[in-house]
């Protein structure tokens, strides 16, 4: 893997492959790179991707100290690091550090958004006990069990789509980044401020499961009403995870945005 440096020093790494144009790829919670393996061939026909390994999991390094605005800092050196004309996508938690990063970047293309999760409406976007609980199923070494939880608890997964994450080429290093979970709540604490986005115009695509929840999809309301040059697409029948339980339908409306 290729790994470039962050502006705090971390290591972040990336897998490069395929040729065309710049694609850079943010995972969200607990997953690394292997998030996109079921998609990859399809985007390496089209795209140069860039399929990062956020800090703390993969290949990537950590710090002692987290802070949420690193992770921003992470996706805009690799974007960076991609080139020119970058086309960029996040899902859930990688996208919410995908939208900061447009932020900091020049040239970026196009830019993809699947349900970044910040709370919305004063709305808190977790039980205040999550935490705890889910640090004391961590505590007990059942690492499995404590993904489970967060899925359901903090993601709204249902059953049926939690059972398809287990069989994705994902769930190795879900397990092994799984208490990296626990300081991605912090998502919960983001204050999403419209007139900061009211400049980026480059053209984006807000990608929503028809059936997730409201906290998963309210954030993407709020996006495209700041963001100048956006839309919303409804992936219909589909959840939080389109990638794993319909990859075709996921990958023909990211590939007719990206190409258009």
């Amino acid at each position: 893997m290729d790994v470039v440096t962050s502006l705090d020093g971390t290591r972040i790494a990336y897998r490069r492959s395929g040729s065309g144009p710049p694609l850079v790829l943010v995972h969200g919670s607990t997953a690394d790179h292997t998030r996109w393996a079921g998609i990859l061939p399809d985007l390496e026909r089209n795209f140069t991707v860039l399929a990062m390994d956020r800090r703390g999991r993969g290949g990537s390094g950590d710090a002692v100290a987290y802070a949420l605005e690193r992770e921003y800092e992470d996706v805009a050196a690799v974007v960076r690091a991609a080139g020119r004309d970058v086309s960029l996508i996040g899902h859930s938690f990688g996208a919410l550090c995908a939208m900061e990063a447009a932020l900091r970047v020049d040239d970026l293309k196009r830019l993809v958004l699947y349900e970044p999760v910040f709370p919305v409406g004063g709305r808190p976007l977790y039980p205040p006990d999550l935490p705890a609980r889910l640090k004391a199923i961590l505590e007990t070494g059942d690492r499995d069990a404590m993904l489970v939880a967060f899925f359901k608890e903090a993601a709204g997964t249902p059953d049926a789509q939690i059972e398809a994450l287990r069989k994705d080429p994902s769930w190795t290093g879900r397990i092994a980044a799984a208490h990296t979970a626990l300081r991605e709540l912090a998502d919960g604490d983001y204050v999403f401020i419209p007139e900061r986005f009211r400049g980026l115009l480059v053209e984006t695509l807000l990608l929503v499961g028809e059936i997730s929840p409201a906290e998963l999809t309210a954030p993407s309301q709020a996006l495209e009403n700041a963001l100048p040059h956006s839309r919303i697409v409804i992936l219909e029948g589909q959840g939080h995870v389109a990638m794993t339980t319909a990859p075709k339908l996921f990958l023909d409306t990211v590939l007719d945005f990206l190409g258009s």
